[in-house]
């Protein structure tokens, strides 16, 4: 008996159907063949599809298969071969910015726009180069809304492309040191703070951070890359920092900065980390017990987050610590 998952799925490949044939003149035979490559029945590596502006398109199949969602779910309204985009509802998006902003179609349900004209996208006042999975975290799902950041400087480990940073200032942060590690991330992250006007309220540092000063090799999207290492400590002493709220979504630096270089953590006011015991293998009860030396903590992360990330709260989860 087909599961309930597996029945919706089949059932909208049978919807897909009759949108590809509107939108395609091969239409059906290229929306067959994207639904047995992702049943893995078919090897394929491009879909050739004509446009009915008697265009051609050579696609992944998967951005293929993304576009015939947007169709199916009134996203977009056609494709538009000739112009290499599609149209939505009162803009069009180039095709090939949907196959960089991987999250799109999220991001268009949530009514984020993109404007073809300073290519970006953007909601109410902020805006972002591309559309990342990051963006709907801090700015949908407001993953960081428990810090407490008005009038404050916040030390953000793990930038990313900028996302937290600008959401701290849009919450009143004063200023943010914003450091991120993956070199081409980081470069986007100056990007988007151009775009919000931010720049002169954010310090971006292209580093990973650690207890001990060295050079490490990172994973990045799309790449691995060999960056300098910088530690709390030195932060500390540039930018004269106490009393200041730390951020940190490092994928497993968290315990190494917590457990090896506290003496730094426990000058700020306020911590606020992603824990990534799965990663680590370490439980989140030894960087509770360390931390409770000096803060009242409490684990924040909330139903919605373990759905989103497929996590229990021993895995993963967002810790808000607060000085006594």
């Amino acid at each position: 008996m087909l599961s309930p998952n597996t029945l919706w799925r089949y059932l909208r490949a049978l919807r897909a159907l009759p949108v590809g044939r509107a939108h395609f003149k091969n239409g059906l035979v290229a929306t067959m063949k994207y639904f047995l490559w992702r049943e893995g029945l078919l090897k394929l590596k491009i879909l050739e599809v004509k446009c009915r502006d008697d265009s051609s398109l050579v696609l992944p199949p998967k951005l293929y298969g993304l576009l015939l969602s947007g169709l199916l779910d009134g996203l977009f309204k056609g494709v538009r071969g000739k112009e290499g985009a599609v149209a939505a509802k009162g803009f069009t998006i180039p095709i090939q910015e949907l196959s960089t902003s991987e999250v799109a179609l999220q991001a268009l349900k949530r009514g984020w726009r993109y404007d073809e004209g300073h290519r970006c996208w953007f909601r109410g006042d902020v805006k972002f180069k591309h559309m990342r999975y990051y963006v709907l975290e801090v700015f949908d799902h407001e993953e960081h809304k428990y810090v407490e950041v008005d009038g404050r400087l916040v030390v953000d480990i793990g930038a990313g492309y900028g996302e937290t940073a600008i959401y701290f200032l849009k919450r009143g942060a004063r200023q943010v040191i914003a450091v991120e590690p993956c070199p081409k991330v980081f470069k986007e992250m100056v990007e988007n703070l151009r775009l919000n006007g931010v720049e002169d309220r954010v310090v971006p540092i292209n580093a990973a951070i650690s207890s001990t000063p060295r050079v490490i090799s990172v994973e990045c999207p799309d790449e691995r890359a060999t960056v300098n290492v910088i530690t709390l400590g030195e932060l500390i002493r540039k930018y004269d920092l106490r009393g200041e709220v730390l951020k940190m979504d490092c994928e497993g630096c968290e315990y190494d900065v917590i457990l090896n270089d506290y003496e730094h953590v426990r000058l700020f006011d306020e911590v606020y980390s992603e824990y990534y015991a799965f990663i680590t293998k370490k439980p989140v009860e030894l960087l509770l017990e360390r931390l409770s030396e000096d803060f009242v903590c409490k684990i924040v992360s909330d139903e919605d987050f373990y759905r989103r990330h497929g996590f229990n709260k021993k895995l993963l989860g967002l810790v808000k610590c607060v000085k006594k």
